[in-house]
C-alpha cells in the first residue's frame, strides 16, 4: 500500500515503491503529523521533521541555498531547499489549503537546479497526512 501520490519525471526501476530512504522520511513526518496535526507553521514542521530525521541517524541539511545557473553564470537567486536529506532527497514541505501544480513546479525546480534525484513534497495542512504527500523523480 503506498503512501504517496507519485510523479515520475524519469523511469528508475524499483525506486519508487522500494525506496527505504523515503520511506524513512515520509514515516518520520507522519510522526512529526501525528503529533502535531495541521494548521501551523512550515517552519514548525520543518524544525520537527529534522529532529525526528536526527532520531533516525539522518544526516539533514536544512535552508540550502539553490544557486541558478543563467546564461553559464551562477546567480545567488535567493531560494532555499527546505531540508536535504543524506545528500539524496530534497522534502520540500508545505502547510497550505492543497497542493497546487505550482508546488510541484517549485521542487521540480529545485530538483533540476540541483543536479536531479529524489524529491517529497509534503503538506502537512491535510487530515491525513498520505494525503498530501507527493514523490517526484527527476
Amino acid at each position: 500500500m503506498s503512501f504517496i501520490h507519485e510523479t515520475e519525471i524519469k523511469k528508475e526501476p524499483n525506486r519508487k515503491q522500494d525506496d527505504p530512504l523515503t520511506k524513512k522520511i515520509i514515516g518520520a513526518a507522519i510522526e512529526v503529523h501525528r503529533r502535531l496535526g495541521p494548521g501551523l507553521l512550515e517552519s514548525t514542521y520543518e524544525t520537527c521533521l529534522c529532529y525526528e530525521l536526527n532520531l533516525l541517524g539522518l544526516e539533514v541539511a536544512r535552508q540550502v541555498p539553490v544557486p541558478i545557473f543563467y546564461r553559464d553564470v551562477k546567480l545567488d537567486s535567493g531560494y532555499r531547499i527546505d531540508i536535504i536529506v543524506k545528500e539524496e532527497v530534497i522534502v520540500e514541505i508545505k502547510s497550505v489549503a492543497s497542493l497546487l501544480p505550482i508546488h510541484e513546479a517549485q521542487l521540480l525546480s529545485y530538483l533540476k537546479h540541483n543536479g536531479g534525484g529524489r524529491g517529497l513534497l509534503i503538506n502537512f495542512n491535510v487530515k491525513l497526512l498520505k494525503n498530501g504527500i507527493k514523490r517526484l523523480i527527476v
